[in-house]
């Protein structure tokens, strides 16, 4: 007990003050630059996983430079495990790797004698994995719904669905647009984001009930993941 409560008994003791700047830095600076990927990614394949690595890898490679700490054996140490992990096991998931390098990296730390390290460490890291789980950080929620339906009237009269999509929802994206030829109905597809979840079936039923209208559906958009 006294050996964990006099901090660290390694060549290079770390500075408790220093440790909690580092590791608060590093999770602030993964904070903004996963926040960055967020809003500025526009593809279709968005993972929420990769998001949630890019704020806890910054803090995992602080922490294991402060277990380092300028000595040689520990950074050939560590670089070995890293290469057994690497060509041993393949794992798919960008945080399944976070969680593998937090555990070689706090079990690096007890051998160095770092036990400061590894139990301030130890707490910040798996405090951050839990927050991060509840608070759902990296999740994107854009729309509510994907809508479905047969337009019979001429494609110059969509504007009468356009408004009445408007009136229900804060965000309108058009999907996709089929347009048969001559007198042909449309399919279109669009995506909504409602103004009030709750009132989905109303905005159905006035669809349905619109002229031009023959048929319409609705799906469940689900968060943007992985794909």
């Amino acid at each position: 007990m006294n050996a964990l409560l006099q901090g660290d008994h390694a060549a290079a003791p770390t500075s408790f003050q220093s440790l909690i700047v580092a590791l608060t830095l590093a999770y602030l600076f993964g904070q903004m630059m996963a926040w960055v990927y967020v809003y500025t990614h526009s593809g279709v394949s968005y993972s929420r996983s990769f998001v949630v690595s890019l704020i806890v890898l910054p803090v995992l490679v602080s922490l294991v430079l402060i277990v380092m700490s300028n000595n040689l054996i520990t950074a050939f140490g560590l670089i070995a495990v890293f290469a057994v992990v690497r060509f041993r096991n393949v794992l798919r998931d960008t945080l399944d790797t976070c969680y593998v390098l937090a555990v070689i990296i706090l079990g690096t730390a007890c051998g160095t004698q770092k036990f400061s390290s590894a139990i301030v460490g130890a707490i910040a890291v798996a405090g951050l994995f839990v927050f991060l789980w509840m608070t759902a950080s990296g999740t994107r929620h854009r729309f509510d719904l994907i809508l479905n339906l047969r337009w019979t009237r001429p494609a110059s009269e969509l504007s009468a669905v356009g408004q009445l999509l408007n009136r229900h929802s804060l965000r309108v994206h058009v999907a996709n647009q089929h347009f048969g030829k001559g007198a042909e109905a449309a399919n279109l597809s669009y995506r909504v984001l409602l103004r009030d979840p709750s009132r989905a079936a109303e905005l159905l039923s006035e669809l349905a009930e619109l002229p031009g209208v023959d048929r319409v559906s609705s799906v469940q958009a689900a968060d943007e993941s992985e794909i």
